[in-house]
């Protein structure tokens, strides 16, 4: 993962020891120049944006980087990787860290806890849906999954494979049906039980986003969700940054699970979304099973952007 990345940056790579007093014939450490961290600071902003950094996100960390540079000595050799890659790290948390949100805590406080979840499709939303039924249940919470993409007769059909595996209960009604009258009866099936939570899948694609978005809007108003996840696939690069905007206008994002991050080999994406909306990636999809799900942080992040 994020390979690229650091091989632009010269991250993972073993630095020549640094020269002792009596090789160098000197005590006085080599101190890098100002041209030195303005061409240090503009190749990394070259190999930022290559790696699906957001222009404006990437100037950002450019600009408070190189601010973090100036202030540091750094030997020619010897320290110039470790201190380059602190200074990344540090930068990037700057701009990039969101208070985070424990959604199982939050489901523990109201019954029906419903999450509606919202995404292109492709992205992998009802895989997700289907692993935090899964997660839920194992928490002890009674699931109930909307099977609102009723668009699709084959999403009806995925959707119910996936709860008949798990073990949990899906509400469905006829492909052409009205997804706001699913999402009706699977709230109100399970606010007659304790600790449940309802998990309401959405279209993707219709003729055209003004269709779907307005589609989205309905099921919200009906549902009344106490959160709307967004699905974001993070091969999609820059890309998820709009679908982010384009949701968020429409219903308002709570938070987003970002799917696929096992094969994303740039990983910039990650920090433009962070960095421009504010809002918390929840977990992040590691994978083809039920469990292949982790909970995001942003230090696990940047342990594997920066080695």
């Amino acid at each position: 993962m994020f390979e690229k990345l650091k091989e632009k940056l010269g991250l993972g790579k073993k630095e020549e020891p640094a020269p002792t007093g009596s090789e160098r014939g000197t005590s006085i450490n080599v101190v890098a120049s100002s041209k030195d961290f303005d061409d240090l600071v503009g190749n990394l902003k070259i190999s930022l944006i290559e790696a699906d950094v957001a222009l404006p996100v990437a100037d950002r960390i450019s600009s408070v980087l190189l601010k973090k540079l100036e202030e540091k000595t750094i030997r020619l050799k010897g320290d110039r990787s470790a201190v380059l890659k602190e200074a990344v790290g540090s930068t990037i948390r700057e701009i990039a860290t969101v208070q985070p949100l424990d959604l199982v805590e939050m489901a523990s406080k109201k019954s029906p806890f419903v999450i509606m979840f919202v995404g292109m499709n492709g992205t992998g939303k009802t895989t997700s849906i289907a692993k935090l039924a899964e997660l839920f249940k194992s928490k002890g919470f009674y699931v109930v999954i909307a099977a609102a993409d009723t668009f699709r007769a084959g999403a009806i059909e995925q959707i119910a494979l996936h709860g008949e595996r798990i073990g949990v209960r899906v509400v469905k009604h006829q492909a052409g049906g009205d997804p706001a009258a699913v999402t009706f009866d699977a709230v109100k099936h399970a606010s007659r039980v304790d600790k449940s939570v309802v998990l309401i899948d959405t279209a993707g694609r219709m003729q055209n986003n003004k269709n779907l978005l307005e589609e989205m809007k309905k099921i919200k108003r009906i549902s009344n969700p106490d959160l709307i996840i967004l699905t974001l696939d993070a091969l999609s690069g820059t890309d998820v940054l709009n679908q982010a905007k384009l949701f968020d206008e429409a219903v308002g994002i709570g938070g987003y699970i970002i799917t696929k991050i096992d094969a994303d080999a740039k990983g910039g994406s990650i920090i433009s979304l962070l960095a421009e909306t504010k809002k918390p990636i929840l977990f992040v999809g590691t994978g083809q099973t039920y469990s292949d799900i982790i909970p995001f942080s942003l230090d696990w992040y940047l342990g594997r952007l920066l080695g």
